[in-house]
Parts: structure tokens; sequence; C-alpha cells
């Protein structure tokens, strides 16, 4: 077993490491920005080191800082979380290199599953359903074109490289492709320095449904059930349940098996989330592989009674897995916060906290990096905490989240605890009748404003 870890991230999965890692016995060293000097988890860890300057690339992205910092700290690992350098295969390669073994996929794993195109051929040869359409990189606007007259519209360009929305059009006639494909190209390009791209039918009416999967260093893999994800907005997941108000037993066992047959075809070692669209008539197709721990991952700590990052550090030091699967005992939602204002178009909201109420009680855990006096920065991800619900049926779960975010106060900057205490109400949400478009037709009502912002 390890005995001190390397923490290449910040924030509240920073802090989850290192609450398990102390657990376990193991010492750990966090690396920071000069923006998060202040931060939990530099006061948390055994150990911190400051690795550059608040932007991004200078500091979370810096490879040679980072192991810098493992060297002169004597870590014998590094836990990337998720996020930044968590599924670069450059960086996993390099810890190789160094002798600093990466809780995370091997580098091979992250070449193959992280080019979704790659990913997708990979995942035909294993026997997994995959959404009709192209084969590989389209070559040029031309065979676009080609395809989709092939395939019929509507369908969804998708840039190989992409994330977080980047590089995607949806395009629901034939007039509109060329415009879709020549800006989500650009956009690509910018983004990620690579605009190839790749194109799918249109699932319409869609669920995002992934499997939590881990597999060991001898090739066993087993799945951890499901998570729904299907409330989003511009593809990113603003609010996670396991299990899924859509799922039928016979569809996890499918899903579940589909999703092991694709750990064990790659080898995968780690923790990792096949991710899928399922479509109205419950017909089921992978969409990605995500080979790092989730945001959401705690929704299926919560209703297995397992503790996921324990298992990737198990995982690591090369204990063999039970290979038995695991099914949801208990129901639980995940509302991730935001310092977002819902009332504005979900603009970013930095700033200093100068209240702050974190709710508790029975059921309720809170994962968080936030503190009263707290200045949330203005360089990285807006998420500040994960308000988790748990309860033995969903109708219980949501009541208890409806309680919990009442109790939820954060004053000083807005936040998004009232676009989701209003969503605890809305019918369609409370009947699990909702797709990856819920949002699209998502009103938000002041009366949900929190009391400090109607004083503002």
């Amino acid at each position: 077993m390890f005995k001190k870890i390397l923490i290449a991230n910040r924030g509240e999965i920073a802090m989850r490491i290192i609450r398990t890692a102390r657990e376990m016995g193991i010492k750990t060293v966090v690396v920071y920005s000069t923006a998060d000097a202040t931060s939990l988890p530099v006061r948390f860890a055994d150990e911190a080191v400051c690795i550059g300057p608040a932007n991004s690339k200078d500091s979370y992205l810096n490879i040679p800082n980072i192991i810098s910092a493992a060297e002169i700290t004597n870590a014998d690992a590094v836990h990337p979380g998720y996020g930044f350098l968590s599924e670069n295969a450059n960086f996993s390669r390099t810890c190789q290199k160094h002798g600093l073994k990466f809780i995370g996929a091997l580098p091979e794993h992250i070449d193959k599953m992280g080019d979704k195109a790659t990913a997708k051929a990979t995942m035909k040869l294993a026997g997994v359903p995959v959404v009709p359409g192209s084969e590989g990189i389209l070559k040029s606007l031309e065979e676009a074109e080609k395809i989709a007259d092939e395939m019929g519209f509507p369908i969804m360009l998708k840039a190989t490289a992409g994330g977080g929305g980047k590089g995607m059009r949806a395009v629901w006639k034939k007039e509109d492709l060329t415009d879709a494909y020549n800006s989500a190209v650009m956009e690509a390009e910018n983004a990620f320095g690579n605009g190839d791209m790749y194109m799918e039918k249109l699932i319409e009416e869609p669920r995002h449904i992934e499997i939590q999967i881990a597999g060991d260093q001898y090739g066993k893999a087993c799945h951890l059930s499901e998570r729904d994800c299907s409330i989003q907005r511009r593809h990113q997941k603003l609010v996670e349940e396991t299990p899924s108000p859509f799922m039928t037993d016979e569809l996890r066992e499918k899903m579940g098996e589909a999703a092991v047959k694709a750990a064990e075809f790659i080898g995968y070692e780690g923790v990792g989330t096949i991710e899928f669209l399922v479509d109205k008539h419950r017909n089921f197709y992978f969409m990605e592989m995500n080979t790092r721990i989730q945001v959401e991952h705690p929704i299926t700590e919560q209703v297995i009674d397992y503790d996921l990052i324990r298992e990737q550090i198990k995982l690591a030091s090369g204990d063999k897995l039970s290979g038995v699967n695991h099914y949801p005992k208990l129901h639980s939602i995940e509302c991730r916060i935001n310092a977002e204002d819902p009332y504005n178009n979900f603009r970013p909201s930095p700033g200093k906290i100068t209240n702050l109420n974190i709710p508790g009680g029975h059921g309720i855990r809170v994962d968080t990096h936030i503190y009263s006096g707290y200045t949330i920065p203005p360089n990285y991800d807006s998420m500040v905490a994960k308000l988790i619900a748990t309860a033995q049926t969903r109708e219980e779960a949501i009541n208890k989240m409806r309680r919990a975010l009442d109790e939820f106060y954060i004053e000083g900057v807005k936040t998004t605890v009232p676009f989701h205490r209003q969503l605890m109400d809305d019918p369609d949400f409370i009947a699990g009748n909702y797709t990856t478009k819920f949002m699209e037709s998502f009103v938000l009502d002041e009366k949900y404003k929190m009391e400090e912002e109607e004083e503002d």
C-alpha cells in the first residue's frame, strides 16, 4: 500500500481524497495555485506545495511542477481526481516514468477511450451497442453530407476530442449541415486544438444513463449499477440520481453486462464509467467512457455502502477485485451547487462567502470545500458543493432533498440552490418523467429566490 499520495487537484474532490487516505493511514500532499492558498485542502493535507499562479495552465495543468512536487515530498502515488489532468495520457505516462503510481487509468486506456471515434470503434469490436454513425473521423464536409443522407436526419456532429458540449451540433435538416459542420470544426479547433469531427444518428427523447465500473490489474471487472444524469444544461450535469426512475431490472442487467464486457475487453484498471444514451424504447447505445472518478460518485457510494476512492487506491496498489456486481439498496439524489446566478442565465458568481449554513440530518451528505469567509476564485469551475440526499424510496429522497435545500444558505454570492429547490417541486421531475431535453422547457420561478437575494 502507498505511504504518501500527492493529490493533483483542488476543491471538494481534493478534500474527498484526503479524508479517505487519512482513514487508510496514508499521508497526503496537495498541490495548489496561489488562488487556493487559503483553501481547505491546503489546511487539511499533511503537506502542501504551491505549484504556480491562478491560471490552470500554469498550475493544475503544469505537469513538470506537479512531478517536482511529488519528488521533493517523496510521494509514491498521484491521484488526479476529476477534470484537469485526470484523463491526460501524457500525465499518466509521465508519472510512470518517474516511478509514481497514477491512481487512474493506464495511458493506453486513456488514449483508446479518450478519443471518441476510437472509443466507439473499440466498443463495436467488444460487442457493445453503439449509436449508428460515421466510421471514424469525417474526412470532409462532402463525406458528412453523404453519410447524413444515408442515415437520415436528425444527426449529431461531435468533436472527437470534445467535452462539455464544445464542438457539438444537432442538425435537423440538410440545409443546416454546412453551417453546423463549419462552426463545430472552428469551435473544436479553438477549444481543443483539434477540429476532427464524427457523426452520429441523433437519439430523440434520450436519457443519459451511466454505469459505474471497476477493474483490477488481473483482467477482472464488475459494475456498481447505474446513475441517471439526464438533467443537464448545455451538456453539463446538474442533478444525478440512482437508481434511475426509468430503469427496469431487465435493462439494468443488460446495461451492466455491456459495461463489464467493455471494461474487460480493454483490460481496464481502476474505477471508471461507461456512459450510454437510452431512447424512449429502452434501447441503449454506448456514448463514451470516463476513465476517472466522476463528480457524481457519492450517490453510488450511498446506495451500495461502498467507498469508491478507497477502491481506486486499493486497485492501484494491486488488490484483486471481488468481481461481484452491486445493486442499489436505497435511493440517492445529488444536486450540484454552483456559484452561479440561475436568474441571470446561470452567470458565474465568484466572490466572498459572508455567511454559510450547511444542512445536515439523517441521510444528508455534503461534499464541499467552502467555509464562511472563503473567497470563491473566478479561475475555476463554479461548483462549490454537492448536496446528496439518500432514503429508502425516491419520494423520501426528494422530500429529504427539499428540506436540506431549505436549510442551505450561502450568503455573499449567488448560487443554484433556488433552481434545485424549484426542481424538487416540479411535477415532471417528481414523476421521473424527464430526458436530456428537460432544461430546454424549464422556466425559473422568481418565488424560489432566496431571501438574501430578495434583499439585495
